[in-house]
């Protein structure tokens, strides 16, 4: 059980796929919209329970728990072999070659 009080992660799904606005691509049409929010949980919940969070401006949302104490990740995402020949390219168009970094 997760106390009131707790800073988690919920989700909710604002659109679902066939609700989505028509001139999306079609990619993006074929999946709902959904929001992730943190707040500080309104009462005790269990994760995938729906719960209420206060969110650091104050407002009041409902979704599903996903995460208790959520941190912040980030990266730049997968290796991708296509940009180390793009960084060869413009080095040798500004500069003549790859020995002038």
């Amino acid at each position: 059980m997760i106390k009131k009080g707790t800073w988690v992660k919920i989700q909710d799904t604002i659109l679902e796929s066939g609700h989505r606005a028509p001139q999306l691509p079609e990619d993006t049409k074929k999946v709902p919209l959904i929001m992730w929010a943190k707040g500080y949980l309104q009462e005790d919940a269990k994760i995938n329970e729906i719960a209420t969070i206060k969110t650091l401006t104050g407002r009041l949302v409902k979704g599903t728990v996903m995460e208790v104490e959520p941190c912040y990740n980030h990266d730049f995402g997968a290796f991708v072999p296509e940009l180390l020949e793009i960084g060869k390219m413009g080095r040798q168009e500004l500069w003549g070659g790859e020995d002038h970094e």
